[in-house]
């Protein structure tokens, strides 16, 4: 079977019973169990004890206090729905490589080229389906409805899929052998922007990164550090330093000493193959791509094992940056990594899994982490609300949660060591008919052995922003506005 990534089509589920379905009695509950063409057995549905009518169900959120100088604002970016169908089995960051390492699917919105094999270089080359250009990949696993029925196939996914692999293929040839620059962030390092010199830091910024995607263009496959510095690195440091030193004084204030933007100007190379600190973002270098299983991926219906049924695309994927209860918030790095949830909490435990699930009219009254049941007319929704306490340093850790973590739960305050860069909110809403809910026939993707547990929920982030977009994102929380774009 050739592997499915990228962009695909959403198709009815199928299913082609080879020798009939029996029926197990599990834990009190009926449970259908359909042996496929593949001789690969899956339960259909989940236990109906994981779903709960949220009328009965008393308030449990809670709300910290916001403080006098508390960032206010929101900052929100529309990229889609996944209209055009970017389905995987990939995690990029936490099974980097690894095709259908997540044995799940994702729905992605953000960057069009995001799959096992990305990298830094690859995001920032792709294009997006949000409105404002940021390319920053945002993807979370699908919801289906699955009653167990057979229908037919309506799509035919062939020619996207060879379309994807094409594209994949292109893409990889362009990247080998390329060595990478690795530039200092200076969004990050910007405090608030005075409203006078707002318009000249967004020029810079953008001149910034222009200058720097052009230089890397220019630089040769194979490494001669004397030619690169000559030809690439101190032209790109000439030019970065102009334009930051412009910044600089644009950013000057009476009585107050502006920071010396001009010390980040200059950028280094990394040899093709040589892995990076993690602290600067690249920490995936040049991994060769490791091959799954093929009976482990995704059919021409996007069908895993284990996860079947027909994928409901959100009415609403609503990407909102917020401020802290407690003060302002500095910008985050480029390529900062961030995961919500938990996917493995059979493994893990519930350390890290989070409340995600709510109903139209309920958000600020009740999160659950089992699926709900709403009031006749009212909407399905998922509500995943990230870390947002950085450590200052690192893009990524080890574990993929150390470098950024949330803040106290009672105090809105970051630990010692870390600060608060906006919060993403991502705020999914879904048009499950009311008698699927109440029959417990609607699912969220998981790994196998999850059993599409409700707490399994989970979403990921990698901030892939130009600076200048992050900066205006910063500025418009720090000063309370409310801005979308």
């Amino acid at each position: 079977m050739t592997r499915t990534g990228g962009r695909h089509q959403i198709s009815s589920r199928t299913k082609i019973a080879s020798i009939g379905a029996a029926v197990a009695i599990a834990a009190g509950a009926v449970v259908v169990v359909t042996a496929t063409s593949d001789d690969q057995a899956s339960a259909d549905g989940v236990d109906i004890s994981n779903f709960v009518d949220i009328t009965t169900v008393q308030p449990n959120v809670k709300q910290v206090k916001k403080q006098g100088n508390a960032s206010r604002g929101t900052f929100t970016v529309d990229c889609g729905v996944n209209e055009n169908e970017h389905f995987n089995g990939d995690n990029f960051i936490a099974a980097p490589g690894v095709e259908n390492g997540a044995e799940h699917l994702h729905d992605y919105v953000g960057n069009l080229s995001t799959n096992a094999n990305s990298t830094n270089e690859s995001l920032q080359a792709a294009g997006t389906t949000c409105k404002n250009g940021d390319k920053s990949t945002y993807f979370w696993p699908v919801i289906r409805i699955d009653t167990a029925d057979e229908e037919e196939n309506e799509v035919d996914a062939a020619a996207a899929q060879a379309q994807d692999q094409q594209a994949a293929a292109d893409a990889n040839a362009r990247k080998k052998g390329r060595p990478q620059l690795v530039c200092p962030d200076i969004a990050s390092k910007l405090d608030e922007v005075p409203d006078e010199a707002q318009a000249d830091v967004d020029k810079a910024l953008e001149e910034v990164d222009k200058v720097t995607e052009e230089a890397e263009q220019k630089l040769p496959a194979a490494v001669d550090a004397n030619a690169v510095d000559a030809q690439v690195v101190n032209p790109l440091l000439e030019k970065r330093k102009a334009i930051l030193d412009r910044m600089t004084l644009a950013l000057g204030r009476p009585g107050r000493q502006p920071i010396d933007f001009g010390a980040l100007s200059r950028c280094s190379v990394k040899p093709p193959g040589q892995p990076s600190p993690i602290g600067d973002g690249s920490e995936n270098g040049d991994k060769p791509p490791v091959e799954a299983d093929p009976g482990n991926e995704p059919d021409e219906n996007q069908e895993l094992p284990g996860n079947d049924g027909e994928i409901q695309q959100p009415l609403k994927a609503e990407l909102t940056f917020r401020g802290s209860p407690v003060g302002k918030v500095t910008a985050m790095p480029k390529f900062l990594k961030i995961l919500y949830g938990d996917a493995k909490i059979s493994i893990n435990g519930t350390k890290n899994a989070r409340d995600s699930w709510t109903c139209e009219g309920f958000e600020d009254k009740v999160q659950l982490a089992k699926y709900v049941i709403c009031p006749e007319g009212k909407k399905v929704k998922r509500i995943h609300d990230f870390p947002s306490c950085w450590d200052g340093k690192n893009t990524d850790s080890a574990n993929h949660r150390t470098h950024i973590v949330f803040p106290d739960a009672a105090t809105g305050k970051c630990a010692e060591g870390f600060k608060a860069v906006p919060q993403l909110r991502t705020t999914l809403t879904y048009d499950i008919p009311r008698d699927i809910q109440v029959k417990g026939q609607y699912k969220v993707d998981s790994f196998p052995n999850e059993d599409h547990n409700p707490v399994s929920d989970h979403d990921d982030f990698a901030n892939v922003m130009s600076q200048k977009i992050m900066n205006r994102l910063v500025n418009c929380v720090n000063k309370g506005k409310t801005c979308k774009e």
